[in-house]
């Protein structure tokens, strides 16, 4: 009976193992997100920004390079219309499997995981939006994300639909400081 129950216990631990191993690493993440509005805005919006940016003088889009790195921020860094993020994931957040975000606003609801999957859904105020998605783990150093997003633009409800990769860079968070813990 003893021996029963102690494979028992040893088949538990090691189905558990796969999922321990899937916890996102701690430090410096970059997060590269392509963003598409209904309505086609954000696209137009998003070329125009990356035309005028390489229409600048090479010094001064240097400068707007360099004032926009040190917030972490970079433009088509992953291909045309996306935008690119660095953020710090504390040892905490990883526990948490807390995906990286740019914004202290947001409440985040996250269903528990499923093998390398996780359905996500928030809420932020600022300005005020929600959205519902699911993220998929390609171990502790990546995940891709899929999120439908309503928010309002201009007056106008506006729904959009983003795609979002998260690529572990280091352990060092260097300059980059961590957001507030997404609220539940």
């Amino acid at each position: 009976m003893k021996l029963q129950l102690v494979l028992a216990a040893t088949a538990l631990i090691l189905a558990s193992s796969p999922a321990a191993a899937q916890s996102m690493k701690p430090g410096l993440w970059e997060v590269n997100t392509k963003t598409q509005a209904a309505s086609g805005k954000m696209q137009k919006d998003m070329a125009d920004a990356e035309r005028q940016m390489a229409s600048m003088p090479p010094e001064q889009r240097k400068m707007m390079q360099e004032m926009m790195a040190k917030q972490g921020v970079s433009m088509g860094k992953g291909g045309p219309g996306t935008i690119g993020a660095k953020v710090c994931v504390t040892r905490e957040m990883a526990d948490r499997n807390d995906v990286p975000s740019q914004r202290d606003d947001c409440r985040h609801v996250t269903a528990p995981r499923s093998g390398n999957t996780m359905k996500i859904s928030f809420t932020c105020t600022n300005p005020v939006s929600s959205g519902e998605g699911q993220i998929t783990f390609a171990g502790p150093e990546a995940y891709t994300m899929k999120m439908a997003m309503n928010t309002v633009a201009q007056g106008k409800p506006e729904k959009y639909n983003m795609d979002a990769s998260g690529k572990w860079l280091s352990a060092d968070c260097g300059a980059i400081k961590p957001k507030g813990a997404p609220k539940k």
